[in-house]
């Protein structure tokens, strides 16, 4: 029997009721309706659910779909999901992944399923979509001084008492706020933050200096609705970045935490936490967090690499640390952004139907991979065939004399930068190697 196809808009289900699990939470997204809402999709699916859609099993490029179409290989996604696991439990390391990259509730599922010890976020509104979600742990990896956000977040941590957060403090202005702003809320139970180290002059955030650091710890001392346990910051910003700098600074986290600990800042906590850990140089994080001592309690050596998801072809491609320890493994760009040529104007020109709105371009442009033919669905190397520019809605292309390339002709392209790959699109179809769409992948940005 067909699927019950509604006529008009139908809303996504509302995520069901405290205490379901993340799993169970996430499965309710395949009872969204297809609609116009959703790029490229087959527009004969209007009004079927995800699931019923996904049942069907299309093909990419005989199902209907339309371009431009942004795809996650499933092979590829569910390599770099493993890689990523094993490499934590090999070097010890607790992994929050961060979230900020997909935002998508599927993905934090099987990253938990792979021993995931809770998803890192960066702003309150992510915090309320992984609440939405069923997630128990959140790792903030900023200041929350936001009084709205905190009385949201009181609230949440006095309805689930096994909810576990925690965020970074750099300030003691900062403390002061979210002191304030949690006491006006009632909160019935401390908020954990960590001290968060800047990486150096002219860096991100972070406080500068240890005793920059210290002042902030003894303000949070001095806060009766928070809790000191532990220290974080992000290697990543470290200014002229090389393995030597990178260590040298992720050492003076490690000091600082003993330096903490010695003398009873973190008194009344369960465990340490020492963070850091973004995609280019968790390498580095696994060899410094091997070096912490033993601490008066147990350390939660956390990182939050997020990227790794689905990789890319550009900017991580050259930055990942497994091109620096290639017997850890490697990982796999997933992502292709599949556009069709629908301008030849001359030998050595033409567009693509994708843009701005389509694809990553903050850090560098797509890169044509491969052509399939219009003609007869052969798929050859994009040899000769190079991406130019964007405008809003169209992919600048130049080719060399004799390429063969027409109007009609799909061309697959790889992406740099997976942030601003996945904030593009909310329903990504998850494809097999043969081109069957086994799911699709819901985003919240």
């Amino acid at each position: 029997m067909a699927a019950e196809r509604p006529t008009g808009h139908t809303a996504a289900p509302a995520p069901s009721a405290p205490g379901a699990s993340p799993a169970s939470l996430a499965s309710g997204l395949a009872d969204e309706r297809v609609d116009h809402r959703f790029k490229a999709l087959p527009p004969d699916a209007e009004g079927l659910t995800v699931g019923a859609l996904a049942a069907e099993r299309r093909n990419l490029f005989t199902g209907g779909f339309t371009t431009p179409v942004l795809a996650l290989s499933a092979e590829s996604v569910a390599h770099n999901l493993d890689l990523l696991e094993t490499y934590a439990e090999r070097h010890g390391l607790a992994f929050a992944p961060h979230g900020k990259t997909s935002m998508s509730p599927q993905l934090f599922v099987d990253q938990l399923k792979r021993g995931a010890w809770g998803i890192t976020a960066a702003v309150p509104h992510q915090a309320r979509v992984y609440r939405a979600y069923g997630i128990g742990r959140i790792f903030l990896a900023n200041e929350l001084v936001d009084a709205v956000a905190l009385r949201w977040l009181a609230g949440e941590m006095t309805a689930d008492p096994d909810f576990r957060f925690v965020c970074y403090v750099d300030s003691v202005r900062g403390v002061e706020l979210m002191e304030a702003a949690l006491a006006a809320a009632g909160a019935t139970r401390p908020v954990d933050v960590v001290v968060e180290l800047g990486a150096g002059e002219g860096a991100r955030t972070g406080a500068r200096t240890e005793a920059d650091c210290a002042a902030v710890a003894d303000a949070v001392a001095a806060a009766g609705s928070l809790r000191l346990v532990g220290v974080a910051g992000y290697e990543g910003e470290v200014p002229d970045a090389d393995p030597e700098r990178v260590r040298e600074w992720l050492r003076r986290l490690v000091g600082l935490a003993a330096s903490f600990d010695a003398a009873g800042r973190f008194s009344g906590a369960e465990e340490i936490v020492v963070s850091a850990g973004g995609s280019a140089w968790f390498d580095a994080v696994a060899d410094v967090f091997a070096e912490i001592p033993e601490l008066s309690v147990p350390v939660l050596k956390l990182l939050r690499s997020g990227a790794y998801v689905s990789h890319d072809d550009g900017h991580y491609k050259h930055l990942t640390p497994f091109n620096r320890v290639p017997e850890e493994g490697a990982l796999e760009p997933a992502f292709r952004l599949w556009a069709q040529v629908v301008s030849r104007p001359s030998g050595e020109q033409a567009f693509l139907n994708a843009g701005k709105r389509d694809a990553a371009y903050d850090l560098d442009l797509p890169e044509a991979q491969v052509v399939r033919s219009g003609r007869d669905g052969s798929v050859r190397p994009a040899t000769g065939v190079t991406v130019t520019g964007l405008s809003d809605q169209h992919t600048w292309v130049r080719t060399d004399e004799g390429v063969e390339l027409e109007v009609g002709d799909w061309v697959g392209m790889g992406l740099s930068h997976p942030c601003t790959s996945f904030d593009k699109w909310q329903l990504i179809p998850l494809v097999e190697a043969d081109g069957t769409v086994s799911d699709y992948i819901r985003t919240f940005f």
